[in-house]
C-alpha cells in the first residue's frame, strides 16, 4: 500500500514538473513575441490575443518543425501568389508546400497580410475585444480544418490572459477617415489620454461642438468560401497554360513572363531543388523562354554531335538538346569554368572513339 502511494506521489510530481516546463515554454514565447503581436494589432486591426494564440497553437510555442526550420509560426501554406521560399512538410497530405521566411517576425507580418484576403473580410466586422467572435469566425472562414480550432484558441487566450496583452491599443486610423483631417502619419490611438490642461473660458461668440464618433458600415455580403485547388488541379491548370513538349525523349515546358522555379515547382507539386537539378539550374534564375524539363535530362543526345554558336553558353546548348550539362563537359573534355563558346565548335553528345573526341 505504501509503495503504491509513493508511486502515485512520484507520478503526480513528474506530471506537475512536466506541466510547469510546458507552461514556462509558453510564457517565454509570449514574452518574446507579445510586442510583435501588439504591433500587428495597431497596424492591421487583428487582435493581439488572436495573433498570439494562433502562433502558440500553430508553432507549439516556437518548437514545431515548421517554426524551427521554415520560421513559419502560423502554418501558412504556399498559394499561387506566393513567390518566396518554400518548405515541404507532411500535413493533411504528404509533402505539402509551406511558406518559408527569413525570420519569425516576417512570419507574423505575413500572417496579418494573409488575413487581409477577401476570405477573412467579415472577421474585421467583429469588435477587436471580442476574441471569441474572432476565433469562431476564423474557423468559419476556413483558416483551419480542425473542428475544435476556435475552442483551442479561446482556451489559450483565457489560460494565459492574452486578452490583456494590448488593452488600450487601437488600430491606426487613416488620416483621410478622421473628421477635420488629422495629421498624416499619426501615432497609434490609445485609451490613455494625456492629462487635460485647464480649459480657457470660451468667448461669448464661440460655439463649442463635440466631434461625433465615426461609424463604418459594411454592407458587402459575406464572400463565399472558395475551396482551394488540389495538387492535381493546380498541376493541370499550369500545364493547360504551359503545353508540354519533348526533346531527346524528355518532357519540358517553356517559361512565361513571371514564372520562377519556386512557383513552377509549387504548381507541379515537386520540390524546387529537384526541378532545378533537372535543369542544371542551381543558383540560376528562370527567364522567359527558358525550357523547364519536368524530369532529369539524359546523359547522351539523340544526335552524335552538334555545332555550337559563337556566344552560346554551355548551359543553353545543354537545354536545347536535352542532355545533362555535366555529360557534355565530360564527353568533350571541357573545363568546368568555361561558360560560353567563343568560336563555333563541334560538340559531341554521344561517346565516340577517343581519337575522334574534340578537345
Amino acid at each position: 500500500m505504501i509503495k503504491k502511494c509513493l508511486f502515485a506521489l512520484v507520478l503526480a510530481f513528474s506530471m506537475s514538473a512536466f506541466a510547469q516546463v510546458q507552461k514556462q515554454a509558453y510564457l517565454d514565447y509570449i514574452d518574446r513575441w507579445k510586442g510583435t503581436a501588439i504591433q500587428q494589432q495597431a497596424d492591421y486591426g487583428i487582435p493581439a490575443s488572436i495573433t498570439m494564440a494562433q502562433a502558440l497553437l500553430e508553432s507549439a510555442a516556437g518548437k514545431s518543425e515548421l517554426a524551427v526550420n521554415a520560421k513559419n509560426h502560423f502554418g501558412i501554406k504556399c498559394t499561387s501568389e506566393w513567390f518566396g521560399g518554400v518548405y515541404y512538410y507532411d500535413d493533411d497530405s504528404k509533402g505539402e508546400c509551406f511558406r518559408q521566411y527569413y525570420d519569425a517576425a516576417e512570419s507574423f507580418k505575413d500572417h496579418s497580410e494573409f488575413l487581409k484576403r477577401p476570405r477573412y473580410t467579415t472577421c474585421f466586422e467583429i469588435a477587436i475585444e471580442d476574441y471569441e467572435g474572432w476565433a469562431y469566425r476564423l474557423r468559419q472562414c476556413g483558416y483551419a480544418t480542425d473542428p475544435l480550432y476556435a475552442s483551442k484558441l479561446i482556451k489559450l487566450i483565457e489560460d494565459y490572459r492574452l486578452d490583456t496583452l494590448a488593452v488600450g491599443v487601437k488600430p491606426i486610423v487613416p488620416a483621410a477617415m478622421v473628421a477635420g483631417g488629422a495629421a498624416e502619419g499619426a501615432a497609434e490611438v490609445t485609451e490613455e489620454a494625456e492629462t487635460p490642461k485647464p480649459a480657457k473660458r470660451p468667448l461669448k461668440a464661440s460655439v463649442v461642438r463635440k466631434s461625433e464618433p465615426i461609424m463604418v458600415i459594411n454592407n458587402d455580403p459575406e464572400p463565399p468560401y472558395v475551396e482551394p485547388l488540389t495538387a492535381k488541379q493546380e498541376r493541370d491548370s499550369f500545364l493547360l497554360m504551359h503545353p508540354k513538349k519533348k526533346c531527346n525523349g524528355v518532357s519540358y515546358v517553356t517559361a512565361k513572363e513571371g514564372d520562377t522555379y519556386a512557383n513552377v515547382a509549387f504548381r507541379l507539386n515537386v520540390r524546387e531543388r529537384d526541378l532545378r537539378e533537372y535543369n542544371d539550374a542551381l543558383g540560376r534564375e528562370l527567364q522567359k523562354g527558358d525550357r523547364i524539363y519536368l524530369s532529369a535530362k539524359k546523359a547522351t543526345g539523340s544526335e552524335p554531335f552538334v555545332w555550337s554558336h559563337t556566344g552560346q553558353s554551355v548551359w543553353q546548348l545543354s537545354q536545347e538538346n536535352g542532355v545533362q550539362l555535366e555529360s557534355i563537359q565530360k564527353l568533350n573534355g571541357l573545363d568546368v569554368n568555361i561558360r560560353t563558346f567563343r568560336t563555333r565548335q563541334k560538340i559531341y553528345l554521344k561517346k565516340v572513339k577517343e581519337e575522334a573526341v574534340y578537345h
